[in-house]
């Protein structure tokens, strides 16, 4: 289906119960071809994703994007600041230089759980939970003190490099296209694996009739 471009995990497991997080640190994660990769600063926003202080309590997270010279050495290209107040889970680099951000640092779930950004670092699009699932789907996801466990199961982008899978569930995928920011939720029902491509209103459809891409 696809392969993994190295994904980062700073919390022990999304699975635990017990909110144990280390702290953040400084990360890079490169693209498959080695073509690009991304610098994530932490920032000191704590608290932030629950959307209590807009940013005054600090610094957002920091993305710094370097592409690689003819001479093999990096440049840097572009840097922005994150949706992220302290630092995504995971974050990927495609092999146009794409950036995706998983998640928020101690409050898995919360605040922007996805978001897409271009080459330049600049946003594309992000989603909270509330775009993609009911309130009745989102309560019936694992807590813990400070998270919502709402996936489980691989992450990465697809070897067309132009999109994301996210697994949720066993039979069930969100699909993001990382030059629109169009997203895609398959399950199997009854046996059929059939997509929705908006969370309200939904229109459940036979798998690829979205198009993600351009």
């Amino acid at each position: 289906m696809g392969f993994s471009l190295g994904t980062l995990l700073w919390a022990t497991t999304l699975a635990v119960s017990a909110d144990d997080w280390a702290a953040p640190q400084t990360q890079e994660v490169f693209s498959a071809t080695r073509d690009y990769f991304v610098r994530v600063i932490p920032g000191e926003s704590v608290g932030d994703t629950f959307g209590l202080a807009g940013g005054k309590q600090g610094k957002y997270a920091l993305a710094e994007f370097y592409r690689r010279n003819q001479d093999r050495s990096y440049r840097l290209t572009a840097e922005t600041v994150l949706l992220n107040p302290v630092a995504p889970v995971e974050f990927l680099v495609s092999d146009e230089g794409r950036l995706v951000t998983i998640d928020n640092w101690h409050n898995l779930g919360y605040g922007k759980v996805v978001a897409i950004y271009d080459s330049r670092g600049q946003l594309v699009r992000s989603y909270k939970l509330s775009d993609l699932f009911q309130d009745e789907e989102i309560e019936s996801f694992g807590r813990s003190e400070s998270s919502i466990q709402w996936r489980n199961g691989p992450v990465y982008v697809r070897q067309d490099q132009k999109t994301l899978l996210i697994t949720v569930k066993s039979g069930g995928e969100l699909f993001f296209g990382l030059e629109t920011g169009r997203f895609e939720y398959c399950e199997y029902q009854d046996k059929t694996y059939r997509c929705r491509n908006a969370n309200q209103p939904r229109k459940w459809m036979p798998n690829n009739s979205v198009q993600l891409s351009r």
